[in-house]
């Protein structure tokens, strides 16, 4: 747990919005400094190929065929965030109140591909709505998320998008968590270390709360150590690791533990490793992630929450000193 005297606030967000911005870290890290954060915006960014078919471990439960199974999910584990579009949470969120929400501020399809033309993800909506949005409410929401694509040719427009986005969420109190990965036509290895932890240091030049980054590959190497070039890179910019496309549940778990354990990331970004589950399992596996991602638990504890022979003890402060 954390002190909130302790929170490095940003020197742009107003001396009349610091306690909403630590209220906001507070809630969204579990007063733990790290963050669990559920990734539900493959609506747009993966249309239906992530809800409907086949995945890596055989077809997907027919759960995940309903777009609220995401907020059943969310509302019955414990996360830091729920990341999806402003329009899921305008639509669901009257009826999962507890949630804590991320609100994605840009998203594109997979439909044009890198080969046709360089990625870009224009931004849809302002902070300003998202804070009435808010206001209006009384919903949670903590953050807000954006995607860079660096190294498209489109980079520009994009980074100055960022760059105005966190200060203006800052100004409100609210955080931001970058979606950044090195991609286009001038990119050779989406996975290269060194250039993921670039990608770390750009977000930290923005002013970024938290970067969402891919999980570095590197022939003859342990993507566990090479990962720590990347968190160094962010310096106080805090680095969570993409949970990927499915895979075995054991597996991703000890993956996680070493991204936080030996790497020093301080949090996680998972979605189809979580949903792509029925109910009451992608409940015990958002728990487990939880377990190491927050409650510092080992990889046996987290997979016994998963199995359903442990439960997940953690305590909370939510908005007040931990």
């Amino acid at each position: 747990m954390i002190d909130r005297n302790n929170i490095r606030v940003p020197l742009d967000v107003p001396p009349a919005m610091r306690d909403e911005y630590l209220d906001n870290f507070i809630l969204m890290t579990k007063g733990t400094g790290h963050l669990m954060l559920f990734a539900g915006d493959q609506k747009v960014e993966h249309m239906n190929s992530d809800f409907v078919g086949e995945n890596e471990l055989g077809t997907i439960p027919e759960d995940d065929a309903d777009p609220e199974h995401m907020f059943r999910i969310a509302s019955g584990s414990t996360i830091g965030v729920y990341a999806t579009q402003m329009g899921m949470v305008s639509m669901y969120g009257a009826d999962y109140p507890d949630v804590p929400y991320l609100v994605k501020l840009n998203s594109k399809t997979n439909l044009v591909k890198t080969k046709t033309v360089d990625p870009f993800s224009n931004l849809w909506l302002d902070v300003d709505r998202v804070a009435a949005m808010k206001q209006d409410s009384e919903l949670k929401i903590p953050a807000v998320g954006y995607t860079i694509y660096l190294g498209s040719t489109f980079e520009a427009q994009m980074l100055e998008q960022a760059a105005r986005l966190v200060n203006d969420a800052h100004r409100h109190g609210i955080l931001v968590v970058l979606w950044i990965y090195p991609r286009g036509q001038s990119v050779a290895d989406e996975k290269d270390p060194h250039l993921i932890a670039g990608a770390t240091g750009v977000a930290l030049t923005l002013g970024a709360d938290f970067v969402k980054v891919n999980y570095p590959r590197a022939e003859g190497k342990e993507s566990s150590e090479v990962f720590k070039e990347a968190v160094a890179a962010a310096g106080r910019t805090r680095v969570v690791c993409a949970g990927g496309s499915s895979t075995d549940s054991r597996a991703f778990l000890q993956r996680l533990h070493d991204q936080i354990h030996i790497s020093g990331a301080q949090g996680n970004a998972t979605g189809r490793n979580i949903h792509q589950k029925p109910l009451d399992e992608a409940v015990r596996m958002c728990n487990a992630i939880s377990a190491i991602t927050l409650a510092d638990m080992s990889v046996d504890e987290a997979f016994e929450i998963y199995e359903g022979d442990r439960t997940l003890d953690l305590k909370v402060a939510e908005g007040r000193t931990p």
